[in-house]
């Protein structure tokens, strides 16, 4: 007997997920949004695939908003709660963000930290 558990640091989600819809992606490449239009809120996630486990406070995730299966990191979050659905294998629960990067980081974030350029949304 067994049982699989993820253990992340990247929290990917799309907008149907979670994502925060207040951050939109051409808005913030044309004019970013400043930290403080995002800190102190706590944003929900939900129907994330498979049972996850994330870093927890003070200890960063990355935040990485999926659009078309493409990665796009926004910067960085703390994972506040978890809640597993162990019937239908998803995990939810809530974050806050407390790092948005600039237009130039989001670019370049795929040369520092991923090794997989198909997922790059910016490619």
């Amino acid at each position: 007997m067994g049982s699989f558990i993820e253990i992340n640091d990247t929290l990917r989600i799309n907008k149907e997920q979670g994502f925060p819809a207040m951050l939109d992606l051409s808005t913030h490449l044309s004019s970013p949004y400043p930290l403080s239009a995002v800190e102190r809120k706590i944003f929900r996630f939900s129907a994330k695939p498979k049972i996850r486990v994330y870093k927890i406070p003070p200890v960063r995730n990355f935040l990485v908003e999926d659009i078309d299966g493409k990665w796009v990191y926004w910067g960085l979050c703390h994972i506040l709660s978890i809640q597993h659905d162990y019937l239908n294998e998803v995990t939810a629960g809530t974050f806050s963000i407390v790092r948005l990067n600039t237009p130039e980081e989001m670019k370049q974030a795929f040369t520092l930290i991923d090794l997989v350029p198909e997922n790059n949304y910016f490619a």
